[in-house]
């Protein structure tokens, strides 16, 4: 017979039942797919008993290495900084438990089996493929996560909320991580090794293949495409020529899917592009990570803590290098910090956007929590930067007619608001502002920016010996209602007198259009009045934004500055005030009627309604949802009239059972970035007790 020389018959890997048990099902059933610290099981089929004196062994190999890993018995128990293997014989079969460290590298291993007789090998299977990713649930693991439960949200929930706008009107957009999806994890592998370091220098970066502090700031250098050919390139304002906007995202997997087949980097994202990309791999790699978005949050280039604001007699802003973006996004993951002092450990800051260099590369963290709430500044990694973002303070300079530059006011709580994630238990907001600083104005916080090394000085190092908000007779605000993009909306200006006696005032108004990351793209209305203010009184002043006025200049975040300057009379001072008005979208409808089953296909209807006052052309949706169908677009023929209703109904057919979401885009050549969501839960059978189907929307 052919196999008279043959002891083993074939290996069976288990992959599905080994998956289920390290939570790595959704990802593939067929490959075997595990998480270190923990073990998994393997069945050797044999031809014959092995005779006495013979041998089982598994040998691993990692590519970029030349060691190979070799797994034997050990019928103590073996250390947890090893591999080894438990054996089991049954007739013909054997079963091998296999043990991996906590510390070992992921990544993909070629697997064989091999039988020795002392030190002479007898037979070795061909090499298998299996696949190695961090264990969150392992308390041996640097990853560890202490409340398990949360661990459905910040590794499993491939379905997200990232909150955009302004720290005033916060609105969450959904967003399609998908982790599980095919290929992804293979992309994510791939990720990691076109990282520079893993080209130069690979038997070092193996080294260090097990380390999440490394591995994360791999994943964040490599998400931007500034350095080594990374996934996604930045660009903050029109035009997108040669890309897709940045607002038209829904999910990471098709920026992931385009840069694996391209090898260079996606156009367009911008920061919370960047930092859902770096979400879904670094939780398709094991290691718990959640998406974070800081209001007014500070671009100190300088590091001087301050954000130094600076108008001329005209009162237009000039460009500084500091800036205040409406929001920023980066990501927060989970893990402990051994090379650093104890209590470190926990949440650390990631950001792939690349606004700064670290160590060489666009690259930010990880960096504690711990770290900026203390203000303790010499910690690894950029703790000075994300410091700076949540806590600086806002220094406002007037040019006078003479060319002296003077302090109008400065603030120390607008930077850093409503510091916000998805809460794990619902797609609401969840506010971790204290997780960041404490209570603004409190003497901690104070205490803590002054540990920090405050250092207020105007541009060119100019001091400022006066107090910087001296109280003035009169107090400017502005005040206005959530507008809606396309309608004309009022904005109200009130100035308050609080002296005694009445005062006379030069009101400047001023509106333009800006990006979410404050770069000026064009006036809309401006208007100077001249008031008298009776002692005790308000006076209001009403200006009108029109939809005509703004709609040319206005970028596709749709934000409109509104700044006031007061110069009154005997006040040595200007009086500034600054809003960002976010405005609201339109709203699409889902309908999915019906049970929605495994495998079955599944009809969706979805309609729009233009809501402008001028036809929309180059209308396109866009739909996908992680377990339900990929991206797909579906263009509209024709313009599309004021107060036209367009309607879409498509087909898809559910590939994996679950909680589900169902994502859809609307863009047009004068409205972009209108979203919708309709939740789904897709059945494995049709639910026998009611015949009657529901009718999902969203």
């Amino acid at each position: 017979m052919a196999h008279t020389n043959r002891f083993i018959a074939g290996v069976d890997l288990r992959s599905q039942e080994n998956n289920r048990a390290h939570r790595t099902e959704e990802i593939d059933r067929k490959r075997l797919i595990v998480r270190r610290g923990q073990a998994f099981s393997l069945t050797v089929h044999l031809f014959h008993p092995l005779q006495s004196g013979h041998e089982l062994a598994l040998v691993l190999k990692q590519d970029k290495t030349n060691d190979d890993i070799v797994i034997r018995q050990r019928t103590a128990g073996g250390s947890g900084d090893k591999w080894w293997l438990h054996q089991q014989s049954a007739r013909n079969e054997l079963l091998l438990t296999v043990y991996s460290p906590a510390r070992a590298a992921v990544g993909e291993y070629r697997l064989a089996v091999e039988l020795m007789s002392g030190n002479r090998l007898l037979e070795r299977t061909e090499f298998t493929k299996m696949y190695l990713l961090f264990n969150p649930w392992c308390k041996d693991d640097a990853v560890y996560f202490p409340d398990e439960r949360l661990l459905e949200e910040y590794i499993m929930n491939e379905n997200g909320r990232i909150f955009r706008g302004s720290a005033d009107y916060m609105s969450g957009m959904p967003w399609n991580f998908g982790q599980f999806e095919d290929n992804v994890m293979d992309i994510c592998f791939e990720i990691l090794d076109r990282f520079k370091p893993a080209r130069s220098d690979p038997p070092n970066y193996m080294r260090q293949r097990w380390d999440p502090v490394y591995i994360s700031r791999a994943v964040v250098a490599m998400v931007n495409a500034n350095d080594d050919g990374g996934v996604l390139v930045g660009k903050w304002q029109e035009p997108y020529t040669g890309g897709v906007q940045p607002t038209k995202w829904m999910s990471s997997v098709p920026i992931l899917e385009k840069w694996s087949k391209s090898k260079s980097g996606v156009k367009y994202g911008q920061c919370w592009v960047f930092a859902a990309v770096a979400c879904t791999v670094l939780r398709c790699l094991g290691i718990p990570t959640r998406c974070i978005t800081n209001f007014e949050s500070a671009h100190d280039t300088d590091g001087n803590l301050s954000i130094d604001r600076v108008y001329n007699i005209h009162r237009e802003n000039y460009d500084h290098a500091d800036s205040i973006w409406n929001f920023h996004c980066w990501i927060e993951s989970y893990m402990q910090r051994e090379d650093l002092p104890e209590g470190y450990g926990g949440w650390q800051v990631l950001d792939p956007t690349p606004q700064e260099r670290s160590s060489g590369m666009f690259r930010c963290g990880p960096c504690p929590l711990k770290a900026i709430k203390e203000g303790d500044l010499n910690v690894k990694f950029d703790v000075p930067f994300v410091f700076a973002e949540v806590n600086a303070d806002i220094i406002n300079w007037e040019i006078r007619p003479d060319g002296q530059r003077k302090q109008l006011s400065s603030s120390s709580a607008k930077v850093g608001r409503n510091i916000s994630t998805k809460s794990p238990y619902s797609n609401e907001r969840e506010d971790i502002t204290h997780q960041y600083k404490y209570q603004e104005g409190s003497a901690k916080e104070r205490e803590v920016y002054n540990k920090a090394g405050r250092r207020i000085s105007g541009p060119d190092g100019e001091e400022e010996s006066k107090p910087a908000n001296e109280p003035g007779k009169v107090q400017l605000e502005i005040k206005h209602a959530k507008p809606v993009f396309g309608t004309d909306f009022d904005v109200i200006f009130e100035l308050e007198n609080m002296g005694d006696e009445e005062v006379s005032c030069k009101l400047n108004m001023m509106s333009e259009a800006v990006t979410y990351s404050s770069v000026h793209l064009g006036w809309c209305q401006n208007s100077t009045v001249n008031v008298v203010i009776p002692a005790h009184k308000v006076h209001r002043e009403t200006v009108r934004l029109l939809y005509t006025k703004y709609a040319s200049v206005v970028s596709e975040h749709n934000i409109i500055r509104v700044t006031g300057v007061a110069r009154v009379s005997g006040q040595e001072k200007s009086i500034l005030e600054m809003v960002n008005i976010p405005l609201s979208k339109p709203k699409l409808s889902i309908k999915v009627p019906g049970w929605v089953i495994l495998n079955r296909k599944t009809s969706t209807f979805i309609s729009f309604t233009n809501p402008l006052p001028v036809p929309l052309n180059r209308g396109v949706f866009t739909v996908e949802g992680a377990g339900l169908l990929s991206t797909k677009e579906f263009r509209i023929s024709g313009s599309i009239a004021p107060g036209q209703r367009v309607s879409l109904e498509l087909s898809f057919t559910p590939m994996r059972a679950g909680v589900r979401e169902f994502l859809v885009d609307f863009d047009s050549d004068r409205l972009q970035d209108v979203k919708g969501v309709a939740t789904l839960v897709v059945r494995k059978t049709s639910p026998s007790y009611s015949s009657k189907c529901p009718v999902i929307c969203g």
